[in-house]
């Protein structure tokens, strides 16, 4: 039996990852936010500085929760900032960028309502 998917996910997706960063249909980006509706480039700040002002764009898409790719390994978002984001009612899901490339698709294919928020691969 082949299993063929029947639809895209609705809005943006990661649909390769790269030295130059993750190319999507409007291009490729080193560092990118993604909303369901958006996807644009980012500087993100170092991780220890991430802060709810770095991203404010995806906490105003009122997202169930944020994926955070952390670059090429996985590190903990500041304590601060994921108490920030639980208190507005948004979960905040951490793991290497690649990772969370592929868990958009996939969350994304199933409909959910989520952000996220990709460092660059160094």
């Amino acid at each position: 039996m082949k299993l063929e998917s029947t639809r895209d996910p609705a809005g943006p997706i990661v649909k390769g990852i790269g030295p130059g960063g993750f190319r999507t249909d409007d291009g490729i980006f080193p560092a990118l936010i993604m909303t369901v509706d958006s996807v644009a480039e980012w500087t993100p700040p170092a991780l220890e500085a991430l802060s709810v002002d770095d991203l404010a764009p995806l906490i105003a898409a009122a997202p169930e929760f944020i994926l955070i790719g952390t670059g090429s390994e996985l590190s903990r978002p500041p304590r601060a900032l994921v108490a920030a984001l639980e208190e507005r009612g948004i979960g905040v899901e951490a793991m290497d960028s690649r990772a969370a490339a592929r868990a958009w698709g996939v969350l994304r294919n199933e409909g959910r309502q989520i952000a996220a928020a990709l460092y660059p691969l160094v």
